[in-house]
């Protein structure tokens, strides 16, 4: 299911998404100041292609000051758009699956810098190595 899911997301604006997100990303990385910056973009950009399956760890202790810069700089007002987006989303069952990608990357979008983008695979086998 989440194949298919991330097909539809691809041909409705995933592949356009991530163009933006890799332009604003280019942009950024002007400037050594906001190489930081440039990356978190290209974050965004990666899972705007395929989001289906993927689980985002947060840690905002990793990079508080860069978090909170980038809140104030922009995030809240791109996860504010991303919940509306959501929100919108959710309105039909058939859109729900897709509106729920949209609050995964309204939790992003608050505070990239030290969260993870994976797999709940991942997270499973990362979890049976720590207890080996």
């Amino acid at each position: 299911m989440k194949t298919i899911g991330n097909i539809l997301w691809f041909l409705l604006g995933g592949l356009e998404t991530a163009i933006m997100w890799c332009l604003f990303g280019l942009f950024w990385c002007i400037t050594i100041i906001g190489i930081p910056f440039g990356l978190q973009s290209f974050k965004f950009a990666k899972l705007s292609l395929w989001p289906m399956g993927k689980v985002i760890k947060m840690d905002f202790g990793k990079h508080a000051i860069m978090n909170i810069l980038w809140f104030i700089l922009g995030g809240f007002s791109l996860a504010l758009t991303y919940l509306i987006v959501g929100l919108v989303w959710c309105v039909t069952i058939i859109g729900i699956p897709f509106g729920l990608q949209a609050f995964k990357f309204a939790k992003l979008a608050c505070f990239p810098f030290g969260a993870e983008v994976t797999t709940p695979d991942a997270i499973a086998a990362a979890a049976d190595n720590a207890q080996a």
